[in-house]
């Protein structure tokens, strides 16, 4: 409903082991294609994920931003690693935050209408309620592109689909770029996302340490993906996507960047990964590269 009005709205998912009551104490990362696609018709939304307990506060501030600037539904993945865990961090002060700019409309001017968007980001202009000359009607029916009404006409309809997925691309030109830690090229390239980050600095760091050439992608942005990615991938001879699910985050990279190979190191014990299993697998990777 909120995407199709165009609404703010941030939804926290701490992910446990499904599906249903499934391992309700455990860890787990297999919402993220539900995240993705988890609604009927074409209603793509901002999701980002949260990589340890600090910076779930970041990313909490970086999801209702996104919201608010982008009159978007934003989804933020955590999981139950993360909840259960505990780290020490500093509150930023208000001052230090970054300012959040919504796209606020306080009085009619001759040419507004309910759709008039942004030119660079496509976010609609966000009207307070109750203001003389800026009612319209809102809802979970097509509105028109321009008036807001009520709206069954098959290419306004076509066009509104296409201009709300658009917008949610267009996010990737206000998040920042995917950084590697560790080896900037080389011999294999590991990507992570979500709570998981811990266990994959401490191995790629080790086995770094001995002096593999490897590299550490984490991504906290998943939907849109940061533009630099695929300059990223194709530094590195080999791919491994690591999950606690069955692949769902190799899914996505495949259906985006379907140019690179991808291997799978998943696990789905309701427990997180081991950093020695990890260094074996990665060592493994490399000598068979």
């Amino acid at each position: 409903l909120a995407m199709i009005e165009e609404l703010p709205l941030v939804v926290i998912d701490v992910q446990r082991g499904g599906p249903s009551t499934g391992l309700p104490t455990k860890t787990e990362q297999s919402d993220l294609l539900q995240a993705l696609f988890g609604r009927n018709g074409e209603s793509p939304v901002i999701v980002v994920a949260a990589s340890t307990p600090a910076n779930c506060f970041d990313m909490a501030f970086q999801a209702a931003k996104l919201a608010v600037e982008h009159m978007t539904p934003v989804i933020l993945l955590t999981d139950g690693y993360i909840a259960n865990g505990s780290e020490p961090w500093k509150i930023k002060s208000v001052n230090d935050l970054e300012p959040i700019n919504p796209p606020i409309l306080k009085e009619a001017t001759p040419d507004w209408h309910p759709y008039a968007r942004n030119q660079d980001s496509l976010a609609r202009n966000w009207a307070i309620p109750g203001t003389k000359g800026l009612e319209h009607r809102i809802g979970g029916l097509e509105k028109d592109k321009t008036s807001g009404n009520v709206s069954y006409d098959p290419e306004n309809h076509e066009f509104m689909t296409d201009i709300r997925a658009e917008k949610v691309k267009r996010v990737a030109n206000y998040i920042p770029e995917l950084t590697v830690d560790g080896a900037q090229e080389g011999d294999l390239l590991v990507v992570g996302w979500g709570g998981t980050y811990g266990s994959l600095h401490s191995a790629v760091k080790g086995i770094s340490d001995e002096g593999y050439k490897v590299g550490h992608v984490h991504f906290n942005y998943i939907n849109p993906m940061p533009k630099n990615t695929a300059a990223v991938f194709a530094k590195f001879k080999r791919i491994v996507v690591c999950e606690l699910n069955k692949g769902q985050m190799a899914y996505v990279l495949r259906a985006n960047y379907p140019q690179f190979t991808y291997v799978q190191y998943n696990k789905i014990q309701g427990l997180p990964f081991s950093v020695g299993d990890l260094n074996k697998k990665f060592k493994n990777l490399i000598a068979n590269n």
